[in-house]
């Protein structure tokens, strides 16, 4: 008895997918196929899929990677911008899948203008995401739908270092703490470059971001990131100076550090997202600013 056919695309599959839907992958929308089977089922296995997970895939491109997660995951909703490729996937689907097809939907969208999905809402985001928007797409996703407990996405290997540095660390910056405030983050393996197709000229790396509660604050989110954006658009600068704008002059800056307990002497990299949802709650008020000044 010959075993079935491995429904994951080969890359012969995929060469003779995007010949015959004439695509010619672009760097303007960053994208790099995956064309090795292992590697999409190592993507699957770190991610921890279950069989009940309604899992969210963005920019699912010629299909390799949706294909794994349906052989696992409940349901799996596509997001793709890409006219062609969205048009495609549900016959890729069809063909090589048919006994799960009808667990999988695709949303012909950019995914950074998403705010609903079809269907019971997301459990898991696995996506290779497209380099240059990367972190937009993935804070949009976790801000978007709360329901996504568990992440993993494979992104540049710079962007994955980002993603999960910890404070104190040369390249946390504002990616780091807002990843921080949704979730645990954690580097989560390497992936070389011959996997893909074409081959990038820069290493992957796959990030698992595991859903936690936000710090207990008064402030709001947006009040938060408000100050993580203005300590880090000059990182150079201590946070008394980064924030006087925020806070209406320096002295109103300093202020607000030392009620929240933080150094004015500090620098934004040495900074918790705690400690910065802190500095959120003691922004001065208008009448406070003026005084100040």
């Amino acid at each position: 008895m010959s075993s079935a056919p491995d429904p994951l695309l080969s890359p012969a599959d995929v060469r003779e997918l995007a010949a015959a839907l004439g695509v010619r992958p672009t760097k303007q929308r960053g994208q790099n196929f995956v064309i090795d089977a292992n590697t999409v089922r190592r993507i699957i296995r770190t991610a921890q899929v279950l069989p009940d997970d309604v899992v969210v895939e963005i920019g699912p491109g010629l299909g390799s990677l949706t294909l794994g997660l349906l052989e696992t995951a409940h349901r799996v909703t596509a997001v793709e911008i890409d006219d062609v490729l969205a048009a495609a996937l549900p016959a890729t689907v069809e063909a090589r899948l048919p006994s799960r097809a009808d667990r999988f939907t695709l949303v012909h969208s950019d995914a950074l203008h998403v705010t609903d999905l079809p269907g019971p809402p997301p459990t898991a985001l696995v996506a290779n995401l497209p380099y240059n928007v990367a972190v937009p797409v993935l804070l949009h996703m976790l801000a978007g739908f709360p329901s996504i407990e568990r992440t993993l996405v494979m992104v540049q290997s710079e962007v994955a270092d980002r993603l999960a540095a910890p404070p104190g660390s040369k390249v946390y910056g504002v990616p780091s703490v807002k990843a921080a405030w949704y979730c645990e983050v954690k580097r989560a393996g390497a992936i070389g470059r011959n996997v893909f197709w074409p081959a990038p000229n820069v290493d992957s790396g796959l990030v698992s971001l595991v859903r936690r509660d936000p710090p207990a604050t008064t402030a709001s989110r947006t009040e938060v990131f408000t100050v993580v954006d203005a300590a880090f658009a000059q990182r150079r600068k201590t946070l008394r100076a980064a924030l006087s704008g925020w806070a209406g002059s320096g002295a109103a800056a300093e202020e607000a550090l030392t009620a929240a307990g933080v150094s004015p002497k500090a620098r934004g990299e040495s900074l918790t997202v705690e400690e910065f949802a802190a500095i959120a709650e003691h922004r001065p008020s208008p009448t406070q600013k003026e005084e100040a000044a």
